[in-house]
């Protein structure tokens, strides 16, 4: 394949994804996770409970000052993700790859599913792994410019900022400061480390992600004691977690790509001294993985996505040395193609209602996560119409849900002035927005749940009595994929007479 046919293909690939992504955006709505992100867009602030507070940020200016619509959201994500596999493509050019190799490594990263669909969620990674791939390059270009030259400097400052951001994205991004560190330290970069250039691109990052630390700082460090202990309870290295964690990546990256990229680590281990860019990618590589592989084996709550930047330095190097075996270009063939098979397989599932039937008749809907993006419209439609028909006064109703997957969901759909609580087991960001010690005691509760929750919520809110229910049936290929139930507990003495079964939507 020449550099012209690769391009192509790379160009194809990504305006087809692109298509498909333009198509889900206005037929899917928010993941969980999402919503929860789109929620930090009606709460600013430099951190939460799970992630620095960037990803708020860029979902407030989506959504014009408030919380996105999904449609909103997954435009801007479709773009993000598309331009993705060209970062890569830019990233290893940078570094010194020739251009057909720079675009064969584009189309492995276009068809992997980590990114051909994790990057459509509005999450941090969506804003992390752009962050990454633009340090990788610019730190590549960089160490091969002369050294203290104008192009080297802007190129420090420019790696630095990216980290900043991507610190700034997700905790994961804080790894690259030390990774850039120890690159610029090496001996085979020992000419920059005694310029200005690198140092103060990494001082420049800080500034960027200086926020953060300073509201952890200052509060007491409440986004890592939820992290690494409220979240962790039976946390320890275990087979389990090792399993958790090579199985993900054969999900994540598919089988072929990752073996690819153990080829590619192996290599790289052997080639790291050979010259500073070299240094930079093993750098870039061997510490977040390190880190993160250890965290992935302690953590039970670990999730497989976790390695992936890490492994962004992998098809940089790959690129930069192309195998040069006739059976080389096959398996890069055979890994595009196998990632691809099972990207269309996971947009089938979630875009094609009648792709639901082929579950087997016993299987539990509540584990298929395709069904988070689809029945909240009709739910929050029965839950507006409670809410304006029994707000008598400002703040009297507080709609509570029995976990921050369902409390999200409400708060970005209802916005700004609704109050939402939440009764998570845990301490999430929801105690901060509307403390436990205040909805308790609201003159109306609207409980909000669905079927993956079994809390009874008689039991819950002792005193108060059932006003009224219903239920919402979601139906996926005419299957019930999810059973919404929305009831208003009142004071006992207020809800004796307004009981009101049977009504129930589908």
């Amino acid at each position: 394949m020449n550099e012209r046919r690769a391009l192509a293909v790379l160009a194809v690939a990504s305006a087809a994804l692109l298509a498909v992504r333009l198509f889900a955006a206005r037929v899917v709505g928010f993941g969980d996770s999402e919503a929860l992100y789109a929620c930090y867009a009606l709460h600013p602030s430099p951190a939460y409970l799970d992630h620095p507070g960037l990803v708020g940020i860029v979902a407030r200016a989506i959504g014009g000052g408030s919380a996105p619509s999904p449609a909103a959201a997954h435009l801007a994500t479709s773009i993000a993700a598309t331009a993705a596999p060209w970062l890569a493509v830019a990233a290893a050019r940078a570094a010194g790859a020739e251009l057909r190799a720079a675009a064969i490594a584009g189309i492995v990263v276009a068809a992997t599913p980590e990114i051909a669909i994790g990057l459509f969620a509005m999450t941090p990674d969506a804003l992390l792994a752009p962050a990454w791939l633009v340090t990788i390059g610019a730190a590549a270009a960089a160490l091969t410019a002369r050294p203290a030259s104008p192009r080297a400097t802007a190129a420090f400052v420019v790696a630095g900022l990216a980290a900043g951001v991507a610190a700034a994205s997700k905790v994961t991004g804080a790894l690259l400061f030390p990774a850039l560190a120890a690159a610029y330290a090496a001996r085979a970069a020992r000419p920059h480390a005694r310029t200005v250039g690198p140092w103060a691109g990494l001082a420049m990052g800080a500034v960027v992600a200086a926020p953060v630390a300073v509201f952890e700082a200052g509060h007491g460090w409440p986004m890592l004691a939820h992290r690494f202990v409220a979240t962790q309870a039976g946390a320890g290295i275990s087979l389990s977690n090792l399993g958790a964690l090579l199985g993900g990546q054969l999900l994540y990256l598919s089988p072929v790509v990752l073996f690819l990229a153990i080829a590619a680590a192996v290599d790289l281990v052997r080639h790291r001294g050979e010259d500073a860019v070299a240094r930079l990618l093993f750098a870039l590589f061997a510490l977040p993985f390190a880190a993160l592989a250890v965290l992935s084996l302690w953590s039970r709550v670990a999730e497989p996505h976790w390695l992936a930047p890490s492994l962004l330095a992998l098809a940089i190097h790959a690129a930069r040395r192309p195998k040069t075996s006739r059976a080389a270009p096959r398996v890069v063939a055979w890994a595009a193609g196998v990632a691809l098979a099972m990207v269309a397989a996971v947009h089938a599932w979630i875009l094609v209602p009648s792709a639901a039937r082929l579950a087997p008749r016993s299987s539990d809907p509540r584990y298929d996560i395709a069904n988070e993006l689809f029945g909240w419209p009709q739910a929050i439609d029965a839950i507006r119409e409670v809410v304006q028909e029994e707000s008598g006064g400002a703040g009297d109703l507080v709609v509570v849900g029995p976990h921050w997957v369902v409390c999200a969901q409400v708060h970005a759909a209802l916005g700004e002035g609704a109050r939402i609580g939440c009764a998570t087991p845990i301490e999430d960001d929801f105690d901060a927005w509307e403390p436990r010690a205040g909805w308790r005691d609201a003159e109306k509760i609207l409980f909000v749940t669905d079927n993956r929750f079994a809390e009874d919520p008689a039991k819950a809110f002792p005193g108060r009595a059932l006003a009224r229910t219903q239920r919402v049936a979601i139906l996926r290929g005419g299957r019930v994929a999810r059973t919404f139930t929305i009831s208003l507990w009142e004071r006992a003495a207020r809800a004796e007479t307004r009981l009101d079964f049977g009504r129930t939507r589908r």
